[in-house]
């Protein structure tokens, strides 16, 4: 997989992407990171990527222009492109496993006020939030995004039959409580069914104790 992602802020993704899963699975040539500065395709020689919006309002807006000429530059065929934003459509472990599927991602981090809405309505395919809450941009949700998303490609994580239980697999469930040694810790006890060896048992145990979401 390849993914492109358009920023202000090249240096925020530098400690994130650099170390463990995400690391190795670039280092292993299974995913391609790039980042690249907005700025890069703006026209005058402030390098502008935003003004004031029409019709007054508090805060400044990204233009649409240099997203326009990133986008011709670095789309493909078949590329996917997302807009990181706190309008947007919730992000799922649905989501992240469709997009696992695609051989290039761009994704956008939004920035100040908000994105010129020419921008949602004809440059790209989806607008994602992370959750329903304001940050001060779309790199840490861009962070979270592609964390997610690379877990789930072949090669990445050793023991891919654990991604078929873990949390949020199916929709709206939570994975079941795990322990590991001691047995007796402070009196804290591991269940006994987990101790038994008893296969069938201990998987009833693990159905059972799958939670739904109270919020789903």
């Amino acid at each position: 997989m390849k993914i492109d992602i358009l920023t202000l802020f090249p240096s925020m993704f530098e400690g994130p992407f650099d170390t463990s899963m995400l690391k190795k699975a670039q280092d292993d040539g299974l995913v391609d990171i790039n980042i690249h500065n907005l700025r890069k395709w703006t026209k005058d020689k402030h390098k502008s990527v935003d003004n004031r919006p029409y019709g007054g309002g508090p805060g400044m807006i990204l233009m649409i222009e240099p997203i326009d000429l990133a986008l011709k530059d670095l789309k493909k065929k078949k590329t996917k492109t997302i807009l990181l934003s706190a309008k947007g459509e919730s992000y799922t472990q649905v989501k992240a496993k469709e997009y696992s599927k695609n051989k290039h991602l761009i994704l956008i981090a939004g920035h100040y006020e908000d994105v010129d809405q020419r921008v949602v309505d004809n440059l790209v395919d989806e607008e994602i939030s992370v959750g329903d809450f304001v940050l001060t941009g779309g790199e840490i949700p861009t962070m979270i995004i592609v964390d997610s998303v690379v877990r789930l490609l072949p090669g990445v994580l050793g023991a891919s039959e654990g991604l078929a239980e873990e949390s949020h697999s199916k929709p709206g469930y939570i994975e079941y409580p795990q322990y590991t040694r001691p047995e007796n810790y402070n009196g804290w006890k591991v269940p006994e069914v987990l101790l038994s060896g008893n296969h069938k048992v201990i998987e009833n145990w693990k159905k059972e104790n799958q939670r739904k979401r109270t919020d789903s």
